[in-house]
């Protein structure tokens, strides 16, 4: 039986990317400044560290957003990961982002201001340059209606569950407590305030709860006694009551060819590639109509498990956000697993980028992959106080490329502002201050 203190002054919930990266800056800051130590930090998490959504992530990390605010937000958490890419095994190969016409504009406003916060990329404009560009990295490149390409020289990958434990040996350094296997079931709001976090192991007085639990947030927002649905001023100046949240199913999967199948003209590991087009996508085995519409993939090698990763625009779960099953998550979830249409739609779309991928998709893995994510009105992180005293870091899942939320998180938690996380108020909505939209058909670019 897991013995838990009776009193922590903070308690982190959730042993994820956003969790652990909390724990382990708030422990730094707190000896640093004299202020305490990783003492007085306890995380919770009802299965073990990574055991969600963090560990089930596809990993990519990329600065490829067309909203200011996130810009500025990834630019941080990029450094983070340049910090020790041994620690959080991170692959620093870059970002690919190809797109149409119809996202030039888009695209191009993304380069000039990733310029303007000295974020490196290249931006190469024109259907002509841009094939010549990608057939530089990738002799079979022949993907269509492509007009521009985004190079971040930054970004790529790391490995999910690798990452998420060299976070939790950071902040176990820190002098962080991790305990696994403890499920939150309530917290004791008293007054304005949280007094208590009760759990199947015991009740924890608290002075700061942190809630970071990805697509659980949904739970824990009740137990705050929040409201369910918020008033929206939107891009039309008119206000609407909105779903706080919204699921949407997550597409990814594995093509189990070796990882090195996926090398660039010199041999070597390509960027990560994410292609947006409106080019019709066939069937290559049968010929037939995928898409007539806008359409989008990205891939990358997975040495994980072997072969190239990746994933395919998300879709809204229909059904009711009160009945959506969160549990059991990812893979071990009978209802958000990926599907045939799934591998179908996204082993076309490798073969209409690489001529390499063309009749592979009997490679498709059969193994459960896949998730859900917890999204907001906006589709895009909140990072706020509520109850005076209960952090919540809701990603929408932007999560595990997020990770120096939690070094923003941390400074907060202990008195000083962060004004990269001022955008990501919960005081947006009522406000009508939005992020603006793209034209991509993925809901959060």
């Amino acid at each position: 039986m897991t013995r838990l203190p009776e009193h922590a002054r903070f308690v982190i919930i959730g042993a994820g990317i956003h969790g652990l990266s909390t724990a382990w800056h708030l422990g730094e800051l707190l000896t640093a400044r004299g202020e305490g130590s990783g003492r007085d930090i306890l995380v919770l998490d009802k299965a073990d560290v990574g055991a969600g959504a963090s560990g089930i992530a596809c990993g990519v990390v990329r600065n490829n957003y067309f909203q200011p605010a996130m810009r500025e937000l990834m630019a941080h958490s990029v450094g983070v990961w340049e910090s020790d890419p041994q620690a959080f095994s991170y692959h620093p190969v870059g970002y690919l982002q190809i797109s149409p016409e119809v996202m030039h504009a888009d695209v191009a406003s993304i380069h000039a201001q990733q310029q303007a916060i000295g974020y490196d990329s290249t931006f190469v404009e024109g259907a002509e340059e841009s094939a010549r560009y990608l057939e530089s990295i990738f002799s079979d490149w022949q993907a269509k209606n492509i007009t521009s390409v985004l190079h971040e020289r930054r970004g790529g990958y790391a490995n999910n569950k690798a990452s998420i434990h060299g976070l939790a040996a950071k902040a176990r350094a820190a002098g962080v407590r991790i305990h696994a296997g403890v499920r939150v079931t309530d917290l004791v709001v008293e007054g304005s305030g949280v007094h208590a976090v009760q759990t199947d192991a015991g009740t924890i007085r608290c002075d700061t709860v942190v809630v970071a639990v990805g697509p659980w947030v949904r739970d824990f927002w009740a137990m705050l006694n929040l409201a369910e649905t918020v008033p929206v001023v939107g891009h039309d100046g008119q206000s609407h009551q909105r779903p706080m949240w919204t699921y949407w199913s997550l597409q990814e999967g594995t093509l189990g060819v070796d990882p090195s199948f996926l090398t660039d003209n010199r041999g070597g590991m390509p960027p990560v590639v994410h292609v947006d087009t409106d080019a019709p996508l066939y069937d290559d085995i049968d010929g037939s109509l995928v898409t007539d519409r806008l359409w989008g993939i990205y891939f990358k090698p997975d040495f994980n498990f072997g072969g190239v990763q990746g994933g395919a625009m998300p879709f809204v779960v229909d059904r009711p956000t009160d009945q959506v099953a969160v549990d059991p998550y990812g893979p071990a979830s009978p209802d958000f697993v990926v599907g045939a249409d799934f591998a179908r739609m996204w082993t076309a779309g490798l073969a209409h980028c690489l001529k390499r991928f063309a009749g592979k998709r009997e490679l498709f893995s059969k193994e459960p992959s896949g998730g859900i994510g917890c999204f907001t009105p906006d589709s895009f992180p909140v990072f706020d106080v509520f109850r005076e005293n209960a952090y919540v870091i809701a990603d929408s899942n932007h999560g595990y490329k997020m990770i120096g939320v939690g070094a923003l998180v941390a400074e907060e938690l202990l008195g000083t502002a962060q004004p990269l996380l001022e955008p990501f108020r919960f005081s947006r909505y009522a406000a009508g201050r939005l992020h603006p939209q793209s034209n991509s058909p993925f809901p959060w670019s």
